[in-house]
């Protein structure tokens, strides 16, 4: 990067406020990114029906959600039973503790525990069916991109801010703000990923719950993963405004000086 010691020299406190802003709302979004991606909040499903009065069709389902081959609608309706909570990277439901199904006397029958299914990295490339869990049906090529870039767009997203902060770091080396309006466009681009990331993930539970509608007893929510990745997209494009502003206004003024002072 050009390094200029004079410009440096030059710099206000307004744009090293503006630059610590900067830097801290950068690292608030990429600690929300990050924890949204590792956490299974991101839809949850609440059952009014009590959990412990499990029949035996409500087993096998349970057996077939835990099972590696079990498909898109075995697994939901198995969401839909137990309390499911859904995420990037994993699937959870909610059932009781007692691995026999039944609650002899003495035992709580709230004694719960959640027990999760992790998705593969081929599962996140899976195709997904115009009817789920019918392979004859045809690809879906809606919920299918959707799922894939669901997946992918957060990954670049902290990706991005990553790369600007390197940038960042050699502006601190070069002592020049120039170098900011690059950290401030790779933040902007990973705000827009985390927009599209927020986007896709809404458009495919939508398009989900239209080919298999919630039960009358069962609610649907957003999770506060899913919050944390809407808070997230916010703190970035006011990050990348402040390196912008920063940059482009101290260049500027620095410019202006220096052709002041030729004159």
């Amino acid at each position: 990067c050009p390094c200029v010691p004079s410009e440096g020299a030059m710099m206000d406190n307004r744009f090293a406020t503006a630059l610590v802003i900067a830097c801290v709302l950068s690292l608030i979004s990429t600690i929300y990114m990050a924890a949204s991606i590792g956490t299974d909040f991101w839809y949850e499903y609440h059952t009014v029906s009590p959990a412990e009065n499990i029949s035996e069709a409500s087993r096998i389902i349970w057996e077939e959600f835990v099972s590696k081959d079990a498909d898109e609608k075995t697994y939901t309706d198995a969401l839909f039973r137990y309390n499911g909570t859904v995420g990037l990277w994993r699937r959870c439901i909610t059932v009781p503790k007692n691995s026999h199904w039944y609650s002899p006397p003495g035992i709580s029958k709230t004694d719960m525990t959640t027990n999760c299914i992790s998705f593969s990295l081929s599962d996140q490339f899976v195709e997904k069916y115009i009817e789920p869990g019918n392979h004859n049906s045809g690809t879906d090529l809606n919920r299918t991109y959707l799922w894939r870039l669901q997946f992918l767009l957060p990954f670049v997203s902290i990706g991005l801010m990553c790369f600007g902060a390197l940038i960042g770091l050699c502006a601190c080396a070069c002592r020049s703000l120039y170098p900011a309006i690059a950290t401030g466009v790779l933040h902007f681009l990973a705000g827009l990923c985390t927009l599209g990331l927020v986007g896709c993930y809404v458009a495919g539970i939508e398009l989900l719950h239209r080919k298999l509608p919630l039960p009358e007893d069962v609610k649907g929510e957003f999770g506060w993963s899913f919050c944390l990745a809407c808070v997230s997209a916010p703190l970035q494009f006011m990050a990348a405004a402040l390196f912008i502003w920063a940059a482009r206004t101290n260049r500027k003024e620095f410019t202006l000086l220096k052709a002041y002072r030729v004159a």
